[in-house]
């Protein structure tokens, strides 16, 4: 077992994903970040009430509603942007490409129907005919 954070992974899958650990961190780091953001974004909306609460005032419960709304936005926001990174470092770690524009490659592609082999065929209980 491998401890990966608070977590433990079987050492078979951390074999098979040599940048699990880079991944984990690049999470925990856009986690971190989220919450930084909601501390700063409730702060800043809080005392921006504050001061407008002078002109127009309302109860503090509405304030603090405002403020937590305004924190989780804000917060939504920068998780977003960092997870995605993180998504993208990963699909670097295990294929050694970057996704290209920010759309994901399909994973089927089809052929023009020209190069396509014809389908075998098959009887009806599903076994290749030769």
């Amino acid at each position: 077992m491998v401890n990966l954070g608070l977590s433990r992974v079987e050492e078979a899958v951390a074999a098979r994903h040599p940048g699990l650990q880079e991944y984990a961190a690049c999470q925990s780091h856009a986690f971190l970040k989220g919450i930084g953001a909601f501390i700063t974004g409730f702060g800043a909306a809080f005392a921006l009430q504050k001061l407008l609460n002078r002109k127009l005032p309302y109860p503090m419960q509405w304030t603090v509603l405002l403020a937590v709304v305004a924190g989780s936005a804000g917060s939504y926001a920068v998780t977003r942007a960092e997870t995605r990174k993180c998504s993208d470092l990963w699909l670097f770690l295990e294929t050694g490409r970057l996704p290209q524009d920010g759309a994901a490659e399909p994973s089927i592609r089809l052929d023009s129907p020209e190069s396509r082999e014809p389908a075998p065929r098959r009887n009806r209980y599903g076994d290749v005919l030769e």
